[in-house]
């Protein structure tokens, strides 16, 4: 359901969810349903933040290699050379 994007699926799976015995999966299915739109449009459209989010880690990754050891200007020439 998740790889292949069915999010139509996922009410038939949160009724399944709380039919079940399992505490941690009826938080899980509470957590999700608190954003259901945004669950339902992740599952469903066919954009996602990947390459955002690999630029953030990038930047984060600069960043903590450079901890205490130089400003604000070096960290800034590195995040737009690399």
């Amino acid at each position: 359901m998740l790889t292949e994007r069915q999010g139509e699926q996922l009410p038939d799976w949160l009724d399944a969810v709380r039919q079940d015995d399992l505490p941690s999966l009826h938080t899980l299915a509470t957590g999700l349903e608190r954003d259901w739109d945004a669950v339902i449009a992740g599952q469903t459209l066919p954009w996602n933040p990947d390459v955002v989010e690999g630029h953030f880690n990038r930047i984060k990754m600069l960043k903590r290699q450079m901890f205490g050891r130089a400003g604000f200007a070096l960290l800034r020439k590195r995040v737009l050379m690399s």
